[in-house]
């Protein structure tokens, strides 16, 4: 089990910390000074022990390293040096840099999520040229009404897809029961001849209640206890009593 994240004094880690000094020494991160980092760093440790704080094992492996990487610095160097031995502040560099790097990715995440799920965006549609073909019969038996309509029609469609309301980032558990909607689209089929599926979603407060009322006239249409009928497509949906049920 993965123990939580504890902050201590706004330090979310070690290397939370060494970027605190080094910025507040205005430091180079490529160009640290070992000595004066190393001082500070364990000063901090001090203070810790001194308000009775639990040392994380993180902040000791840094601390070793740090006076590994100084001790080794004060010692003289060889002639030859070895690749490997060339500057022991590399690899703490690098894992400084990396640690900057998803920490201001992490930064710039969280501000996207405060507006995450406001604004819903679409890929543009391919849009076929007809130009060429022949249109002459394309309103014939069209009338000004029928495009008055159709214009209506795109309009409230367009409306509708439009997400107004902020969405909650809080999710509650069993809110609206698939069991409860079938139960409750059964009755209104035995009080009313038909009912129209898009005033249904009407009466739904969210999107997560549109799609159990979806789920639930599916599982009713598989049951046979409601059919549904279409007369164009696009047109409204409307669903009725299965008359049939139990004859099979």
């Amino acid at each position: 089990m993965q123990l939580p994240s504890i902050k201590i004094t706004n330090f979310e880690g070690p290397f939370d910390l060494l970027l605190h000094l080094i910025k507040q020494n205005k430091m180079d991160i490529h160009d640290i000074k070992i000595y004066e980092l190393t001082n500070q760093y364990m000063d901090f440790l001090n203070s810790m022990k001194e308000m009775d704080l639990e040392i994380t094992s993180e902040f000791i492996v840094v601390a070793a390293t740090l006076l590994e990487i100084k001790s080794r610095m004060l010692l003289p160097k060889p002639v030859k040096e070895d690749e490997e031995d060339k500057d022991p502040k590399l690899d703490l560099v690098e894992k400084l840099l990396i640690y900057k790097k998803i920490k201001n990715a992490a930064a710039f995440l969280g501000k996207k999520s405060l507006y995450t799920g406001k604004i819903f965006t679409k890929k543009p549609e391919i849009i076929e040229d007809l130009s060429k073909d022949n249109n002459e019969d394309i309103f014939l038996n069209i009338t000004m009404l029928d495009l008055y309509n159709l214009f209506n029609e795109l309009i409230n469609n367009y409306k509708n897809k439009q997400n107004t309301n902020v969405i909650e980032k809080r999710i509650y558990a069993d809110k609206y029961k698939l069991e409860d909607k079938m139960s409750y689209i059964s009755d209104m089929v035995l009080k009313r001849r038909n009912i129209d599926f898009q005033n249904l979603l009407y009466e739904c407060e969210s999107k997560i209640e549109k799609v159990v009322t979806f789920l639930a006239v599916l599982e009713l249409i598989k049951q046979r206890v409601i059919k549904v009928m279409q007369e164009d497509s696009f047109a409204n949906i409307y669903i009725e009593r299965n008359e049939n049920i139990g004859q099979d």
